[in-house]
């Protein structure tokens, strides 16, 4: 990539005419997200006089299928298979000293969040949330390093409410306080898309992120120490509060408005303390509008391709994958597939069941049906399928604790087979065509 940090990103998309900048005063208080959220997926935007700061707020930086095409310079439909390469054979990191990295200019340890401009971005939120911070930490029995999205409420100046949900973050966190220790974290905001996709991978225990993110750039990643915790960290973030997660102590954190577009509830929460924060001299605040194009893209394509990945394994045919935007980018999964034989549909929908506990309905279409249109999608199942033989029902099955219609995270999962029969004669599910039509421009037929 020809670029490796959320300056060079923003320059990108502004000489792209993807980015507009909002100059009047706007509120941090629903005034940026709502702003943020008509304008995602049309063009990024940038708030040059939030309400109370002299820090920009940058949004929508990810908003469209378009604009990670643009990222990771690879054409939309192979933003999955891209991904699954790079999470497959990760690179390396190099490590440098802080004199050569930006967001060591100003080091801070008397921390006050209220001076960063944090939204608030929906009417029942309890708060400032930081939405776009990276959760930097270490297993402390292995050292081996994770990085994921969380979210984070601001509870006073230099103290954070964090949801973790049960994957490698609260694995670590138990760890800790089974030992009755904190937990070392950094949290890094203002940051490119690259680093922002990476933290995001369906990866086993042990796997480094940042290692996927350097597969992506085709270039090691350029970390550096935090000066408080035992934590490497983009050098070329614009923000990091270093802190730890402490041990024994829940606090309420929450109502926030999650990516299925409804409330995640308010529930005693793990509680960090800042102790230090290092930023550029004039950085750049990065927030993502909760449940916008951006915020489900960010999780969606990542996870296609760690789900792409587990399900070739078990069936090679399989070509692509779909988690749609009706489906919040998490629950809805199409596959599709060149079917060899019987019953690999099923096996295709067994693989993606258990690589990802977060997806719900699936859909396996032949490789004829254009995945990424809910049209054809909708028409596969209209005409290939039969209920009574192609759709199965698995219950209680572990599901996500944000989706509102399970119990507690324990949710049923439908497989639908919405392929062609092999036994079928050909010619039955022969698609019509008017031969040119392809080739026809409109506008040359209309005076």
């Amino acid at each position: 990539m020809n670029y490796k940090s959320l300056r060079e990103w923003i320059n990108i998309l502004e000489n792209a005419d993807m980015l507009k900048h909002v100059k009047k005063e706007v509120s941090l208080e629903y005034e940026i997200a709502a702003i943020g959220k008509i304008a995602c997926g049309k063009y990024a935007l940038i708030f040059d006089n939030p309400k109370g700061s002299n820090i920009p707020v940058v949004t929508g930086l990810t908003g469209s299928r378009e604009m990670l095409s643009k990222a990771l310079n690879v054409p939309v439909p192979e933003l999955a298979s891209y991904f699954e390469k790079a999470q497959s054979n990760p690179g390396g990191y190099k490590l440098i000293h802080k004199s050569e990295s930006p967001v060591k200019e100003v080091i801070t340890k008397d921390v006050n969040l209220h001076n960063l401009p944090i939204p608030i971005h929906h009417e029942k939120d309890s708060g400032q949330y930081i939405t776009s911070g990276l959760v930097v930490a270490k297993n402390p029995e292995t050292g081996e390093r994770n990085v994921s999205i969380h979210r984070l409420q601001v509870t006073d100046k230099n103290h954070l409410g964090i949801l973790l949900l049960p994957r490698h973050l609260m694995h670590f966190q138990r760890l800790a306080e089974d030992k009755n220790q904190p937990l070392e974290i950094a949290i890094v905001i203002g940051l490119d898309p690259v680093v922002m996709l990476a933290s995001q991978a369906l990866t086993p225990l042990g796997q480094d992120e940042f290692c996927i993110a350097s597969a992506l750039y085709g270039n090691p990643i350029e970390l550096v120490k935090c000066e408080t915790v035992d934590i490497e960290v983009p050098a070329h973030a614009e923000i990091v509060l270093e802190g730890l997660i402490l041990p024994n102590i829940r606090k309420p954190e929450g109502p926030f408005g999650e990516y299925p577009k409804y409330y995640g509830p308010q529930g005693d929460r793990e509680y960090i303390e800042i102790r230090c924060m290092t930023t550029r001299k004039n950085p750049i605040y990065q927030t993502i509008v909760p449940a916008t194009d951006e915020h489900l893209l960010l999780g969606a394509v990542p996870r296609e391709g760690g789900i792409l990945q587990i399900v070739k394994n078990a069936v090679p045919t399989v070509s692509a994958v779909h988690l749609t935007p009706g489906g919040t980018g998490r629950y809805h999964l199409v596959i599709q597939m060149e079917k060899k034989n019987e019953g690999e549909a099923k096996n295709a929908i067994f693989a993606a069941f258990g690589s990802s506990q977060e997806v719900k309905h699936i859909v396996v279409v032949d490789k004829d049906v254009d995945i990424f249109n809910p049209i054809e999608v909708n028409w596969a199942i209209a005409t290939r399928c039969q209920a009574s033989e192609d759709v199965f029902i698995i219950k209680d099955a572990c599901g996500n604790k944000l989706d509102p219609s399970s119990k507690n995270g324990v949710s049923d999962k439908m497989g639908i087979d919405a392929t062609i029969p092999l036994s079928s004669p050909k010619e039955k599910f022969e698609k019509i065509r008017i031969p040119n039509e392809e080739n026809i421009n409109l506008e040359q037929y209309i005076e």
